[in-house]
């Protein structure tokens, strides 16, 4: 996996796990939220200090954003649609 793969899987696989939106890890991050999807679908490189305000916000360095997953891992799902309340 490239590093842009490595931290899209990442993004997602802990936003889900954490039950956030894209919408809600952007507004506590202080991004947009078009930023953090355009992340999780490779299209973007953002800068270290939004990768910051991100883990910031996941609970974890940044460097946990590069962890290769487990062999067989399965890919990180998507959260129900809709808005959380």
């Amino acid at each position: 996996m490239t590093p842009r793969d490595l931290l899209a899987w990442n993004v997602r696989k802990l936003r889900v796990q954490r039950g956030l939106s894209q919408e809600r890890l952007a507004l506590e991050a202080g991004l947009e939220r078009v930023s953090i999807s355009q992340l999780e679908r490779k299209r973007v490189n953002l800068g270290i200090d939004s990768l910051g305000k991100i883990a910031n916000v996941l609970d974890c360095k940044v460097c946990e954003l590069l962890i290769e997953p487990a062999d067989g891992e399965k890919a990180p799902t998507n959260l129900r649609r809709g808005r959380r309340p």
